[in-house]
């Protein structure tokens, strides 16, 4: 260890003790960069040279380590024509592709079950199409078998999850009867999961079932419950004490942190993982979704008002980006950190709103220029939080060691001709093989 320690000194690597210990993931979720390379969307570096495939841009020159990518049950269903405006694209066939190529970049692939055919978040859970003629019981079957049958295409292709959401941002339940959240007399929707013990029953039933099944098929892989009240610690904590209460099987607590909506970066974020980390100690947390404006700030929907530290700017997107990642080190118990859309960009240059061949509007929080589709500086941010075992066995591997080593610190052997595609580390540097 004195060895070990002295080599960081000399090498100048600035990382604490706890944080070489700890893997700590770093990327983006990226659910839409397919459909920007079917427009051949241009994507550039800083000083305007192309970049050729962002995934091994991501990884080879960003440093990112993990990427996100979400799942819709039948997104075909919402967009018959194949318009798709809306980002809802993700099927099964999409998503494994993808997930592919991120896990032969050499990254860890973090998989958002929605259990929807389209977005689910705190204000609407809606279930399938397919699904919404199935008593609770049938339900409860479609959850395992789904989760099952979609972990299990994804294993054989290659694209095995390491880390799998059950649901998206849960707080008040999944998988809502109706638009209103109603079956009959009763009852699925946003606040009565607090208030009623069977809405509660049937939610963890949920769970259970997609956890069962995560562990059948994808036993490495860690299960993530992910939530989006991080500025209001109590209701964080009450929430997780009835995931405990009813033994739901999970491995790591999820936030979305966007600070428009979720509190400031020295109150309301440190006031909820302290209180998190206090009541789950066993439980690591990740911040699987976060994102700034870069450019105009919105005349509605905020709870928040940053401007005065971050104006909505590509400067004060990639300070609150260099903030977060500095904030964040100071958690050993956070391991986890992912930008919401990074890749969004123009197409073609048509026009600074030439969003709308992929989706029905610029969200105004990618990492890329919209107008010459050059990186904001932000985009360089997020690889700095990034440690995995490969960085520190980097540092200490002597250059003779003939071993391959994957981004997740696992030996590959010596034999480069029966390793898969990928990011390796060998003799303390990073290599890309193609296949």
């Amino acid at each position: 260890m004195k060895r070990f320690i002295l080599l960081l000194l000399l090498l100048g690597v600035g990382i604490s003790l706890s944080a070489q210990q700890q893997l700590r993931l770093a990327g983006g979720d990226i659910s839409l960069l397919p459909s920007y390379e079917q427009y051949n969307t241009p994507y550039k570096d800083q000083q305007g040279a192309a970049i050729a495939d962002l995934i091994t841009y991501a990884a080879t020159t960003l440093h990112w380590n993990a990427c996100r990518v979400r799942l819709f049950v039948d997104p075909c269903i919402i967009n018959p024509d194949n318009s798709k405006h809306q980002g809802e694209v993700q099927d099964l066939a999409y998503v494994t592709a993808l997930g592919k190529r991120i896990k032969d970049a050499g990254m860890a692939l973090l998989l958002d079950f929605h259990y929807s055919d389209t977005w689910a978040d705190p204000v609407k859970q809606t279930i399938p199409a397919a699904w919404q003629s199935l008593d609770e019981q049938q339900l409860l079957d479609t959850m395992y078998t789904y989760t099952r049958m979609c972990l299990r295409a994804m294993v054989d292709a290659g694209a095995a999850p390491d880390y799998v959401q059950i649901g998206n941002e849960i707080s008040y339940g999944m998988l809502w009867r109706g638009s209103s959240g109603s079956t009959g007399d009763k009852v699925y929707p946003r606040d009565s999961y607090t208030k009623n013990p069977e809405n509660w029953e049937r939610f963890t039933n949920l769970l259970g079932n997609g956890a069962r099944a995560v562990r059948e098929v994808c036993p490495d892989a860690q299960i993530i419950i992910h939530i989006e009240r991080t500025s209001d610690p109590t209701a964080c904590v009450q929430y997780y004490s009835n995931l405990h209460h009813y033994n739901v099987d999970y491995d790591i607590i999820g936030l979305s942190y966007y600070p428009f909506w979720h509190g400031r970066l020295n109150t309301e974020l440190p006031n909820t993982l302290n209180a998190l980390h206090n009541s789950y100690p066993d439980k690591p947390i990740q911040i699987v979704e976060t994102a700034y404006y870069n450019n105009y700030w919105p005349t509605s929907g905020i709870k928040y008002d940053t401007r005065d530290a971050y104006p909505a700017t590509p400067a004060g997107q990639d300070a609150f980006l260099a903030d977060l990642v500095t904030k964040l080190q100071e958690y050993d118990y956070v391991n986890g950190l992912y930008y919401w859309f990074p890749e969004e960009n123009g197409c073609g240059g048509a026009t600074w709103n030439a969003n709308t061949i992929v989706i029905d509007d610029w969200l105004n929080r990618g990492l890329f220029d919209p107008n010459n589709h050059k990186a904001y500086a932000g985009l360089y941010r997020l690889g700095a939080y990034a440690v995995t075992p490969a960085d520190v066995q980097a540092v200490c591997t002597d250059s003779s060691d003939a071993n391959y080593y994957t981004l997740l610190g696992i030996s590959m052997g010596t034999d480069r001709s029966q390793l898969p595609a990928g990011m390796y580390i060998h003799q303390g540097k990073k290599i890309l093989i193609r296949k």
